[in-house]
């Protein structure tokens, strides 16, 4: 702990004072590295060839939708698939990398002008502790005086901006360290999604045996399937949204000219088994893996809108709330305006975007991919207000 100092001012520690003031200065007025990128930028062409890969792969699967319905072409587009998603890990790993390491060198540069800043403020607080009388005693005249006072509190400025902007640099890399640790939250969701894309590469070939003819049955039987599975899906969501209003009917509201802002509609269709094609893909997919004009397409959307954050590889809607927590988001069971709601029943789920929440106990929504809501068939956008007990978990954006 600095004492203060009882003797009087001598003229070498004036002249002490001086040159500490000086150092100071050369402190806070020369250049102060906070980020050096040297170790940090040998990630940049690896992140850009990775980028320029996947974009590649996405290019192919486009590719892919100009060609028969084969097994060839299944095959091929489940394992350009599994391709995307490994590139994508790589990608979120290497970024990961690169942002430790620049926290790492920044922070080890943050610690390196505190320590200089810290030794040069020790001395200059010996100083500080100068009276008013002990300066002017020690100065030449009263202009030397206001001089030397007016001097040391512009340095005393400069030194708290400089460690104000040492701060901040500090806090916006350590958000950036989140972000980063968010999508890295994502790569087990990415994973699980690899693994399964090889489980259901593994099971077609050994379901239809590399036969054309057996994959044709197996791809009509799989689209009766798929209805079937949906159409239970939608009982479940049609019995949940009357539990929660007492057996009361679904208020459809005024849709939204715009569809909430949705903007991989075009080029999209979804057909009466309910399944998507078309789209970014060519193979019915949005640019973020899901079904265009599917419940989760939207609410991928709705993230994106709300947070900048792409929910990539977060599976059924039941499964959102789990890999929402995973990456950061958090989830309770009260209604929020700006929030996701979900409905966990159902071999799917669904998934809305809580557009307001009313004063009676209701939620105003808006969706995709209810049956005959907003337009025929599925895959169609629309609005409802519905109780808020229809939701068994909202995930908070």
């Amino acid at each position: 702990m600095k004492h203060r100092s009882t003797t009087p001012v001598s003229k070498g520690l004036v002249t002490r004072s001086i040159l500490v003031a000086a150092a100071v200065l050369m402190i806070v007025s020369g250049p102060i590295s906070l980020s050096p990128r040297v170790s940090a930028d040998q990630y940049d062409e690896q992140i850009k060839a990775l980028q320029q890969e996947i974009d590649a792969y996405q290019d192919q699967a486009r590719k892919l939708k100009d060609q028969a319905d084969s097994l060839q072409v299944q095959l091929d587009v489940l394992n350009n698939q599994k391709i995307q998603i490994q590139s994508q890990i790589n990608l979120s790993q290497a970024k990961f990398d690169q942002l430790q390491q620049q926290i790492k060198d920044t922070e080890k540069t943050i610690a390196d002008n505190q320590k200089a800043l810290g030794d040069t403020l020790a001395n200059l607080y010996i100083d500080d502790k100068i009276t008013p009388l002990e300066m002017l005693a020690s100065s030449k005249n009263i202009g030397d005086y206001v001089d030397k006072q007016e001097y040391r509190t512009s340095v005393r400025q400069q030194l708290s901006k400089t460690i104000d902007k040492i701060k901040t640099l500090k806090k916006s890399l350590e958000q950036q360290k989140v972000d980063v640790e968010r999508i890295l939250g994502d790569q087990t969701n990415a994973k699980n999604a690899l693994s399964s894309k090889q489980a259901e590469q593994q099971g077609l070939v050994a379901a239809t045996r590399g036969e054309e003819g057996a994959y044709q049955q197996l791809s009509a039987q799989s689209n009766a399937k798929k209805l079937q599975i949906q159409q239970q899906q939608q009982a479940a969501i049609e019995a949940a949204m009357k539990r929660a209003s007492g057996g009361g009917s679904v208020n459809i509201l005024p849709g939204d000219p715009n569809k909430g802002g949705y903007p991989w509609e075009e080029g999209c269709y979804v057909d009466g088994n309910a399944v998507s094609h078309g789209g970014y893909d060519g193979n019915g997919g949005d640019p973020l893996g899901y079904g265009c004009r599917q419940c989760v397409s939207y609410a991928a959307w709705k993230v994106i809108d709300k947070t900048g954050y792409r929910p990539m590889y977060w599976g059924n809607a039941n499964m959102w709330p789990g890999s929402a927590r995973a990456a950061g988001f958090s989830t309770g069971s009260v209604p929020r305006a700006g929030s996701l709601g979900v409905i966990s029943a159902g071999q799917y789920g669904h998934i809305v975007y809580v557009e307001a929440v009313n004063g009676d106990g209701t939620l105003d929504i808006s969706q995709y991919n209810y049956y005959n809501a907003g337009g025929p068939g599925w895959g169609n956008y629309s609005k409802m207000r519905v109780s808020s007990s229809t939701y068994d978990t909202y995930i908070y954006l």
